[in-house]
């Protein structure tokens, strides 16, 4: 049960004055959420100012900064409305230093006039643009009588914003919300809030929403670190209540004998790396205790994670058990079906793909092998965990790519009443702090050398006007039998911009090589996208023009050349995935990054780190400095903590201090029941981790 505390934060957002269904289709946008349905009162409060107007720096009209909102005090001189309804109405204001021209568009009846009286002192406030030398201020946000200041906010907070909404109007319900916010009991550990200087929540929420100057908005300032430690300390909290229920269900020891493992070893046509044989280690001795192994492997673009992962299947069918590996799309299931069934083919061990395409007799079948134990093996998407797929004996679950898996979709398989060993792989370098924070229940292996005989790539950046010289320089290599990708940030072309779509790019190619182009984009059904796939891995396609649906784990080692349009689009860790997508073979590959100049400051540092290195964990670090860790995973909603307040940029520290508390906590009080505890089941509620406190009760 939500503490009754929190019943005023939790209401419904049209529980606020003025919040209708018409605004509230706005606010469900701007707050991310399906409907208006969906948003709470809490969700405004959390919805904290990202810059200031400061109306106190008042310049003359001709000192006036270009492009930034001013304050000024002038003489109404004249009015010169427009001819016609489509025309603009100007009042131009004059002082000492020159003259400033206020545009209104569609105006109707007298109101200016009387607003702007000729020979009136009037102070002015709005953005100021500067036209052949003369300035300009459109629609000004506030108009007084010059002795009216006091009407205009001095300090005023600026929000994150979606058009139709008016900030006047997102300024109401804000005010609205907060008199709901509540005295809380304080759950931070006084010596943790002496030493930051930390305030009370209630206080430090409404600091947020009233900055006096810029430095209230800097990340380390004390309210935005109290709510960014609230916010680690319920991650961390959380994630300690999740491991501390998963250890309780204790794992089944698995002791490997290597009579499987061992001919796949000798049969492998490469050695495994120092960093892959003691990853191979590390999971062995996990899976062998009386504890669950809940390890996180790490490896970049082609270090040979699934070599590490067939390894500890191997040993769980060596125990007796079985083992699943699942995968987040069906392009990545089946391919890893295909790697593993051949690279295990020494074992002789019976291996089952189940996707959600696989219907029918086809699906019974599987479904009763995996039931009695036929199928050591099973490989697939999502569909390994729903409630129809019975075990026999699951002794590991791999889980390939975890970004793409919340915590939720590890702690259903536990509600199944299933406890395997957990190894996940993720070949997106993750930052020791991101880690911390996504992962903090679990162990971690890193794979940092790439396979012997894999040879660097060479990564060169061109200008868009240059793409007919990369159309030759492809023909040449097409004639030769190489393969190339050309990848496209969208699917079909759209008037609002003006990137080459991956369909339009695909008919320019296709009029120069004919079907030796092939297709494949997320829009397309699963058949379709693996025709292509297996046509280009054949060779009977050559060229293959793609989105990012090839980012992740599509295999074809004798494609060389790697093209990407409108790479300043494209985040550092994505264009290093797609990157990786060449290279796997022992040939040497180019990755060619077309960009449409000019570059922003951010869009050329990415490029030329891009160009600089091959080094996943160095691209990643530099990821989270330039992006911020909101992005740097992709897509807010990939399970990953989308931070409203801490920064890992600005608050690793108070993370570090978040872990050790919230473990310190659970040891001393494992079911929350002190009066601490009690309060930090608040803080579980406050922001949204409830379903950690669902583990208490399931204890």
């Amino acid at each position: 049960m939500r503490p009754a505390l929190l019943d005023p934060l939790f209401s419904p957002l049209t529980a606020l004055p003025g919040v209708g269904p018409k605004v509230g289709a706005l606010y469900a946008k701007l707050l991310g959420q399906e409907t208006i349905e969906d948003c709470r009162v809490v969700d405004l409060v959390f919805h904290v100012p990202r810059s200031i107007i400061d109306r106190r720096r008042q310049p003359a009209i001709m000192d006036a900064p270009e492009g930034e909102i001013s304050t000024i005090t002038a003489r109404v001189d004249r009015h010169q409305p427009g001819g016609s309804a489509s025309q603009p109405y100007r009042v131009y204001l004059v002082d000492d230093s020159g003259e400033l021209a206020l545009t209104f568009f569609r105006v109707k009846g007298n109101w200016l006039e009387k607003a702007l009286p000729v020979d009136e002192m009037v102070t002015v406030s709005g953005k100021v643009d500067w036209f052949a030398g003369r300035p300009s201020m459109v629609h000004p946000d506030h108009m007084v009588k010059a002795g009216d200041g006091e009407a205009m906010p001095p300090v005023e907070p600026v929000y994150e914003m979606t058009a139709g909404l008016s900030a006047k109007v997102l300024r109401r319900s804000i005010e609205a919300a907060l008199v709901r916010v509540p005295e809380f009991p304080e759950w931070i550990d006084p010596g943790v809030m002496q030493r930051h200087g930390f305030s009370s929540v209630r206080d430090s929420l409404l600091a947020l929403h009233d900055p006096r100057d810029a430095l209230d908005l800097d990340p380390r300032a004390p309210a935005r670190s109290r709510m960014a430690y609230d916010e680690f300390l319920a991650g961390q909290v959380s994630l300690a209540l999740v491991r501390q229920r998963l250890r309780r269900m204790p794992g089944v020891p698995v002791r490997a004998t290597g009579a499987l493992s061992g001919p796949v070893r000798a049969a492998l046509p490469f050695t495994l790396t120092g960093s892959q044989q003691a990853a191979v280690a590390d999971i062995l001795v996990d899976m062998a205790g009386t504890e669950r192994m809940l390890r996180l492997l790490q490896g970049d673009v082609g270090s040979g994670k699934t070599a590490v992962a067939l390894m500890a299947m191997l040993a769980a069918v060596e125990a007796g058990g079985q083992a699943v590996l699942m995968a987040p799309t069906e392009i990545l299931a089946r391919q890893h079906f295909a790697t593993l069934s051949t690279m295990a083919a020494p074992a002789g061990i019976a291996i089952d793909v189940l996707t959600g395409r696989t219907k029918g007799r086809e699906r019974e079948a599987i479904l009763e092998r995996i039931a009695s134990g036929e199928t050591q093996v099973v490989i697939g998407t999502h569909a390994l965990f729903q409630d129809a797929v019975a075990y026999r004996s699951l002794m590991l679950a791999v889980v390939d790519e975890q970004h793409r898996f919340g915590v939720h979709q590890r702690l259903r398989l536990t509600a199944k009443g299933i406890s395997p060993h957990m190894l996940v792989m993720t070949a997106t370098p993750i930052p020791r702090t991101l880690v911390l924070a996504a992962f903090g229940d679990m162990d971690v292996s890193r794979l940092t050398e790439k396979p012997a005989g894999r040879k660097p790539i060479q990564t060169v950046t061109i200008q868009n006007d240059r793409v007919d010289e990369i159309v030759d320089r492809l023909a040449a290599a097409l004639a030769k039998g190489k393969k190339a990708y050309w990848i496209c940030p969208l699917v079909e072309e759209s008037e609002e911009t003006d990137l080459t779509s991956a369909e339009e790019r695909f008919a320019t190619l296709a009029s120069v090589f004919g079907d030796r182009v092939g297709l494949v984009h997320g829009r397309m059904n699963g058949p379709e996208k693996d025709a292509v796939m297996a046509a280009f891995k054949a060779g009977d396609m050559r060229l293959l023009v793609a989105t990012t649906v090839v980012e992740v784990g599509v295999d074809v080692p004798d494609a060389t050349i790697m093209v990407i349009e409108h790479a300043e689009r494209f985040g550092l860790a994505q264009l290093h995935q797609l990157r990786g997508r060449v290279g796997r073979g022992d040939e040497a590959s180019t990755c060619m990054l077309i960009y449409k100049p000019p570059l922003s400051e951010n869009g050329r540092a990415r490029l030329s780190i891009l160009r600089e290195t091959e080094d996943g964990f160095l691209i990643a670090e530099e990821d989270l400095r330039l992006r911020g860790e909101g992005e740097l995973l992709g897509t807010r909603q990939s399970g990953l903590p989308g931070f409203r307040f801490a920064s890992l940029e600005h608050h690793a520290d108070l993370l570090e201090t978040a872990r050790k508390d919230a473990a310190y906590l659970i040891e001393r009080d494992p079911d929350l029941t002190s009066e601490r505890g009690a309060a930090i089941r608040v803080l579980l509620y406050l922001h949204r981790r409830d379903e950690a406190i669902r583990f208490l009760r399931a204890g």
